[in-house]
């Protein structure tokens, strides 16, 4: 299959590529993790305004995670580009993920949101490795899984020296 240039028009007629691309917002010229990872703002949001918070919302991340494995699966494939960076399901999750555990608190959120993205686009040990290995759909999501992480534990540390 041909490269393909997605565009919005592209995206309304594949659903599961519209959910792939952070319904839209990873289809940003510049630095579509970091506008890809906006919509899981205010989803946290709502879903925190409505109990859904918590070990809860982590649950959530686990089905949408799973979800997610096919998502960027088909996307890929529809594009016919390997781990494209307009792909921003994984880090939708992956910022869901961190919500669930950081305090309802807009400072904190953006401390959560700024360092996510510093370890994603840096890809410290492990989650380069991790990604240069894992390929598909799980390889898409895995390396923003282990960035979330990374960042749950930095903000677990600043918040315990605080």
């Amino acid at each position: 299959m041909a490269d393909i240039k997605p565009t919005f028009s592209w995206l309304k007629k594949r659903p599961l590529c519209l959910l792939g691309f952070g319904f839209g917002s990873g289809l940003a010229p510049v630095a579509p993790g970091t506008f890809g990872t906006l919509p899981a703002l205010p989803m946290a949001f709502v879903l925190h305004l409505i109990g859904v918070d918590g070990w809860w919302l982590a649950a959530l991340c686990a089905l949408l995670f799973v979800w997610g494995i096919r998502i960027c699966n088909h996307t890929e494939r529809a594009l016919g580009i390997q781990d494209y960076g307009g792909i921003v399901w994984d880090e939708i999750v992956a910022m869901l993920l961190i919500l669930a555990f950081v305090p309802f608190y807009w400072g904190w959120w953006l401390a959560a949101f700024v360092l996510f993205r510093l370890l994603d686009a840096l890809k410290p040990w492990p989650i380069k490795w991790f990604d240069a290995r894992v390929h598909g759909g799980f390889g898409i999501m895995l390396d923003d899984l282990i960035a979330a992480l990374f960042a749950l534990l930095i903000l677990n540390i600043a918040a315990w020296l605080i």
